[in-house]
């Protein structure tokens, strides 16, 4: 019996003392995660806008897909994030609507596309976002889907669909 208890016992002071290790660790990095998540959010916004100043949060009913929607100073537009499910899991984005309604730029926040597949729809770098810079809730469906990432394409485009669905749910709620 006694060969059993003192290793159960054992294991359990590492448990504990790891366990409350790491707690105290998280306490103090959480603060700092969530202050250089605020802060890369706070440039992303900039980036897709940037007419705007400054962004004021809206508190509004979202739908399903749209995680976050801010509006620009000097009615310069909105902000828009949302998701989608791609292939290989959401595609996270933030999208840029001027007031006049078209985009000014998408950007990736997020994603876990296959490399060098789904990935060229998803990843900044291939120039895939910039083909809905300057469309609007009419003509961004226009957008051809890369080949080979059919259903990343099409996940991409349900969330900028998505962002152009909320804007013109502000836009009605105005009048």
């Amino acid at each position: 019996m006694k060969d059993i208890i003192k290793p159960v016992i054992v294991l359990a002071s590492i448990c504990l003392v790891v366990t409350t290790v790491l707690a105290c660790v998280n306490s103090v990095t959480a603060p700092i995660i969530k202050a250089a998540e605020e802060k890369n959010a706070a440039l992303a916004r900039s980036e897709v806008l940037k007419e705007a100043r400054s962004f004021e949060q809206l508190d509004i009913s979202l739908s399903a897909g749209v995680t976050g929607v801010f509006k620009g100073s000097d009615d310069s537009g909105y902000v828009i994030m949302s998701q989608a499910k791609g292939y290989g899991g959401d595609i996270k984005i933030i999208c840029g609507i001027r007031s006049d309604g078209s985009v000014e730029k998408v950007k990736t926040l997020l994603h876990s596309e296959t490399s060098g597949i789904g990935s060229k729809v998803a990843d900044n770098k291939s120039g895939y976002n910039q083909k809905y810079s300057g469309t609007t809730a009419d003509s961004y469906m226009n957008v051809d889907a890369v080949s080979g990432a059919t259903v990343s394409s099409k996940a991409y485009k349900k969330a900028v669909g998505l962002a152009h669905d909320t804007k013109q749910k502000i836009k009605e709620a105005d009048k």
